[in-house]
């Protein structure tokens, strides 16, 4: 059950507005997972279940969307994430082992971001 590997990708603009069903949308189509995820699709979420890699729903936390064609971390998706991963909405579903994993992941987003994440405050 992995922390998908970070790929360093580009930020987009930081006051671009997230809205994760479009995004997830547009992910699909870019990695075209029309029936299933696929390693492509997986890249823009935070983490996986690796039992269920068949289940689009085993897929979490997505932070990126397609811009330009381009698959690109977005800052308020990062932010959300990370509330998440802190305990916000109720939190997330997956082992615990693996919250320490993604939040050094998303903390690689956070310095390209030059801020801080909220759980080093």
């Amino acid at each position: 059950m992995p922390v998908t590997p970070f790929k360093d990708l580009p930020l987009a603009d930081g006051a671009r507005r997230w809205n994760g069903a479009a995004a997830e949308k547009r992910v699909r189509t870019w990695a075209h997972a029309t029936d299933q995820p696929n390693a492509k699709y997986r890249s823009a979420h935070l983490w996986f279940d690796g039992d269920a890699k068949e289940n689009f729903t085993s897929c979490k936390m997505l932070y990126a969307d397609v811009i330009d064609g381009q698959l690109r971390a977005v800052p308020r998706a990062i932010r959300a994430a990370a509330g998440v991963l802190d305990g916000a909405r109720g939190g997330v579903d997956i082992p615990s082992g693996d919250v320490k994993k993604a939040k050094s992941h998303l903390a690689k987003y956070y310095a390209k971001m030059g801020t801080t994440p909220p759980w080093d405050e």
